[in-house]
């Protein structure tokens, strides 16, 4: 009797079924328990914050560069980050802003909705803050003779220095394409599917100068650290001033970088993203 069974397929999932998969993936993370949905964000946000950590590495220097060819060049290292989150697995806020699909549907509630992200995003920000501290206690803001240091200032610096719409609009488009690659990726069969899924959205929002929380929430402390801690030895090879830096302090890293960049990659995540395709392949057809 010939076999009936399916023949395994590696083809990519359509949009249809992503929705399905996005929905039933949603529900498993807003009923997750509490403690592993904190390990995990935790896991998440230090994940991203060595992201980061290559990303800085990657931009010192790079101003020898074409503008836009530095900006890819950190953008493609920084993708480290979501690749970490999606293979090995761990829950970031701004990727679970898509939950808002299984939300829309009736299969979680707003309470579980608003607990999910609350936990991850104070997950996030532990996992994230503690390994800036680890990073600036292994006294790499030396290397370079103060380069990579002085690159971590100066990234803090300009995040710190932000408008509230801009830096909301940067964190709108940010998490658009964070959410287009965690999309993506629910199309995918294999590893290697999903690693090629993450590179390019994360490349362009990196390129691209776009906000997200979660890596703010690395870059900025660590620029604080190096200001108020940093040896006089670093000031005096780096060849650069404190006083160049005053405006990097944490009211202007929570007030006008961390509250509107968390505002808009919702807006991009949730919103953009998550309510459209739930709109266009999730939502119950009326007869």
């Amino acid at each position: 009797m010939p076999d009936t069974a399916p023949t395994p397929t590696l083809d990519a999932l359509l949009p249809a079924d992503m929705a399905g998969k996005a929905e039933t993936i949603g529900v498993n993370k807003a009923k997750m328990a509490t403690v592993p949905m904190l390990v995990l964000a935790i896991l998440a946000g230090a994940f991203i914050a060595l992201g980061a950590v290559f990303s800085t590495i990657a931009g010192t220097g790079a101003s020898a560069l074409p503008y836009g060819v530095g900006r890819v060049l950190s953008g493609l290292v920084f993708c480290l980050g979501l690749i970490l989150v999606v293979i090995a697995g761990a829950e970031l806020f701004t990727g679970n802003n898509l939950i808002v699909m299984a939300w829309a549907s009736g299969k979680v509630s707003t309470a579980q909705l608003l607990r999910n992200w609350a936990i991850v995003y104070v997950g996030n920000f532990i996992g994230a803050f503690a390994t800036a501290i680890l990073v600036f206690a292994s006294k790499q803001y030396l290397f370079g003779n103060g380069a990579v240091g002085t690159t971590a200032l100066n990234i803090a610096k300009s995040k710190v220095s932000l408008d509230f719409m801009q830096a909301f609009a940067l964190g709108v488009l940010c998490n658009a394409l964070v959410c287009l690659a965690v999309w993506l990726v629910m199309s995918a069969r294999t590893s290697t599917d999903k690693i090629l899924c993450i590179v390019f959205p994360i490349t362009a929002f990196v390129a691209a100068g776009f906000e997200h929380s979660i890596a703010n929430m690395y870059f900025v402390p660590l620029g604080l650290f190096i200001k108020s801690f940093a040896s006089p030895k670093f000031w005096e090879v780096a060849q650069i001033a404190i006083a160049d830096y005053d405006k990097l302090t944490w009211s202007a890293f929570f007030i006008n970088n961390l509250l509107p960049v968390t505002l808009g990659n919702i807006v991009g995540g949730a919103g953009l993203v998550g309510m459209v395709y739930w709109l266009v392949y999730a939502k119950p057809k009326t007869k």
